[in-house]
C-alpha cells in the first residue's frame, strides 16, 4: 500500500501540520508580546528632584518620559543604597536577601553584607525565563576589601574582592560593565570592571555617568531584534557625591542656587501642588532647624556652587535617559519595551568625612584630594575635590518630606517613579497615587515575562516574592491595596497600612500618621489612637522575626575579611537557565 496516497493519511498529516504551525504560531506571538525591560536606578535623587516632580532643575527627557508614560506619586524604596538593591533585585526585603544593613559580614542570616543563594535575582528569573540579561552601573551588594587607603589611593595592586561568588556575571547577568564598590570618583571609579576582570577608564576625557550611558546604549543596539526578548539594568551613580562634573555644566546653574535654599524648597513645594503631586492639606513641613535661614549664610557662592554641581550631575542623568528612550525608538522597540526610572532612596545629608574608609586621599596620578566640607575656599566639581551638598539641600531634594536617606520618615523613602510603556500604557501622563514598593518591581518583572517562580531550587527551599506586581497600575486599573508593608535600617523603622503609617527614628518611640491626610508626618497620632499603634506594632514585631531583623545594638561584631581568592571562573549560568 502506498500510504503517501493514503487520503485519511493526507488528512492527518495536514492536520499534524495545521496543529503544529498553530502551536508555532502561539510560541510566536507569546514571545512578540514580552516586552523588552530597561530599568534606570539614579543614586541619593530626592523626591523633588525632576522637574516632572516639581524641580527647578531641568530634566526634559525625564520629563518627556513622565508626559508619555505615568507617574507614581506613593512609590517607596528603602532607606539606603544596597539594601534598595539588594529588594530591588531579589522581591524580597533586604533582610532576607542577606543585606539588612551594608556591606560587612555580621555572620548572622540576614546581615551577611552580600545577596545570598537562598533566593534567586531577578537576572537569574529572567534568564530561567529565556531573555537576555546586561548590566551597566553600580552593583554594591556584595563584599569590597580595602587594605586602609592602599587599593582606594590605587597604591596596591592587591585584589579588591574576597572571592566574585556575588558579582553581577555570577548572580545571572550574560554582560557587565561598571563598579562593584558603592562610591566612586567620577573621573577614575575605583573597582571599575568588566565582566569578571578589573578595567579602567579607556579615555581621558571620561565622566562615569555618560559611560555608563554609553554602554546601555550599546546593548540596546546589539540585543534589540536578537533572538529573545532582553533585561537591561542601568544603575547609575549619580547623584550621589562626590560632587563632580565639567565646570561647564555646573557654571550654568550658580546663578540660580544663589537664591538660596528656602526660596528654592518653597518654590518646588508650589510647583508639586501644580501639578497635583501632592495634596493641598499637606503643609510643606518646616526648614530643617539645624539649616539656618539663607539670608543668614555667610559663604553663599560655596553653598551656591554645591548646589550647582548637583544639578549639573542630574543634567548628566537627564541627558542619559534621553540617549536610552532615543535609542529604543532608533531601533524600533520602544512601543513594547517597559522603562521604568526611580531613585534608591531620598536625598543624602552625609558630609562628607576624609576618614571615611572609602574616601580616597590621593588620585592615581598622585594629586591630593580635598575631601569634606569644612574648607569653604574649595568648591565641589573637580575630580581633586569630594565633597556632598549636606543637609540643607537635601532638604531641598526631599521637599515637602521628612528627613532624608538612613530614616524611614517620608523623605528617605519616598521615590520619583516613572514608567513608560506605549503598548500598554494609554492613560499617558497620569499620576498614579497608588501605593507601590521596591520589591514590586521583580514580580512585575516577573509577571510580564511569563516568568514562573520557583518554590525549589538546587534542592533548598526559595522564597516567594514579597512584592506584588505593578501591572494593573500601569494598565490604568485599581490595584488591590497591598497588606502592610515594612521598613527597618539601622533601628529606623517603619509600618505602612492603607493609609495608616507607624515610625521611629532609632531609639525613639513610635509615631502614627495618617498619610492620607498628613502625609508630610506633622501630626502624631500616637497618644490618640493607642489601639492603632498595638495593632501596628505587633505586626512589624511578626515581620521582624519573619525576615531576620536584629535590632542594631543586637547584631554580631564584624567577622574578619577572609583571604583573597583570585576567582578567574567563567560564569555559570543559574540552574534552569537554557544552554546551561
Amino acid at each position: 500500500m502506498n500510504l503517501a496516497r493514503s487520503p485519511r493519511l493526507r488528512e492527518a498529516l495536514a492536520l499534524v501540520t495545521i496543529l503544529a504551525a498553530a502551536s508555532l504560531g502561539c510560541m510566536a506571538a507569546e514571545k512578540a508580546t514580552r516586552p523588552n525591560i530597561v530599568l534606570v536606578l539614579a543614586d541619593d535623587l530626592g523626591f523633588s528632584d525632576l522637574g516632572c516632580f516639581g524641580s527647578e532643575m531641568p530634566t526634559p527627557n525625564l520629563d518627556r518620559m513622565a508626559a508619555s508614560g505615568l507617574r507614581m506619586s506613593q512609590f517607596y524604596t528603602t532607606p539606603r543604597c544596597c539594601p534598595t538593591r539588594a529588594a530591588l533585585l531579589t522581591g524580597l526585603y533586604p533582610q532576607q536577601a542577606g543585606i539588612g544593613n551594608m556591606m560587612e559580614d555580621r555572620g548572622i542570616p540576614g546581615y551577611r553584607g552580600e545577596i545570598n543563594r537562598n533566593c534567586l535575582t531577578v537576572a537569574e528569573e529572567l534568564r530561567r525565563a529565556d531573555y537576555h540579561t546586561l548590566m551597566a552601573g553600580k552593583w554594591h551588594v556584595c563584599h569590597i576589601r580595602f587594605d586602609g587607603k592602599k587599593q582606594i589611593n590605587y597604591e596596591s595592586d592587591e585584589p579588591f574582592w574576597d572571592h566574585k561568588q556575588g558579582w553581577p556575571l555570577q548572580r545571572g547577568f550574560e554582560e557587565y560593565w561598571g563598579t562593584i564598590h558603592g562610591v566612586n570618583s567620577y573621573y577614575d571609579p575605583f573597582s571599575l570592571v568588566e565582566g569578571n576582570l578589573p578595567t579602567r577608564p579607556a579615555t581621558t576625557n571620561f565622566y562615569y555617568t555618560d559611560a555608563i550611558t554609553d554602554k546601555a546604549v550599546a546593548d540596546i543596539d546589539r540585543y534589540a531584534h536578537a533572538d529573545k526578548p532582553f533585561f537591561l539594568y542601568v544603575a547609575y551613580t549619580a547623584p550621589h557625591w562626590p560632587l563632580q562634573a565639567p565646570e561647564a555644566d555646573i557654571a550654568k546653574y550658580r546663578q540660580r542656587y544663589l537664591a538660596g535654599w528656602d526660596t528654592i524648597r518653597t518654590n518646588r513645594y508650589k510647583r508639586q501642588l501644580e501639578l497635583g503631586l501632592i495634596d493641598k492639606t499637606w503643609p510643606l513641613t518646616p526648614r530643617d532647624p539645624r539649616v539656618p535661614p539663607w539670608s543668614e549664610v555667610r559663604d553663599k557662592e560655596w553653598e551656591a556652587n554645591r548646589m550647582a554641581t548637583y544639578a549639573a550631575m542630574v543634567e548628566h542623568l537627564d541627558r542619559g535617559v534621553g540617549r536610552i528612550r532615543d535609542q529604543l525608538r532608533e531601533r524600533g522597540i520602544e512601543q513594547n519595551t517597559l522603562l521604568i526610572f526611580l531613585s534608591d532612596n531620598g536625598g543624602c545629608a552625609e558630609a562628607v568625612d576624609p576618614g571615611w574608609y572609602d574616601v580616597p586621599s590621593r588620585t592615581r596620578d598622585d594629586r591630593r584630594i580635598q575631601a569634606g566640607v569644612s574648607d569653604h575656599s574649595v568648591f565641589a566639581g573637580p575630580d581633586t575635590v569630594w565633597q556632598s551638598y549636606g543637609l540643607p539641600w537635601a532638604n531641598v531634594s526631599d521637599t515637602p518630606f521628612l528627613l532624608y536617606k538612613h530614616f524611614t520618615h517620608e523623605g528617605g523613602i519616598a521615590t520619583p517613579f516613572i514608567a513608560q510603556w506605549p503598548a500598554v500604557i494609554q492613560n499617558t501622563g497620569s499620576i498614579s497615587a497608588q501605593l507601590g514598593h521596591v520589591t514590586d518591581i521583580m514580580a512585575t518583572f516577573v509577571d510580564i515575562a511569563k516568568a514562573h517562580h520557583p518554590q525549589n531550587l538546587d534542592g533548598h527551599p526559595v522564597p516567594a516574592l514579597e512584592g506584588e506586581s505593578l501591572l494593573p497600575i500601569l494598565a490604568g486599573k485599581t490595584r488591590p491595596h497591598p497588606a502592610p508593608v515594612f521598613w527597618e535600617h539601622e533601628g529606623n523603622r517603619a509600618v505602612r497600612l492603607a493609609q495608616w503609617k507607624l515610625v521611629a527614628r532609632h531609639g525613639h518611640n513610635w509615631e502614627l500618621y495618617d498619610l492620607q491626610a498628613d502625609r508630610t508626618e506633622l501630626n502624631n497620632l500616637a497618644a490618640s489612637h493607642p489601639e492603632k499603634v498595638k495593632e501596628m506594632s505587633a505586626l512589624y514585631d511578626a515581620w521582624a522575626k519573619r525576615c531576620n531583623v536584629v535590632p542594631p545594638e543586637q547584631l554580631p561584631r564584624e567577622l574578619p575579611v577572609s583571604p583573597v581568592e583570585d576567582s578567574t571562573n567563567q560564569p555559570k549560568p543559574p540552574a534552569g537557565t537554557p544552554g546551561a
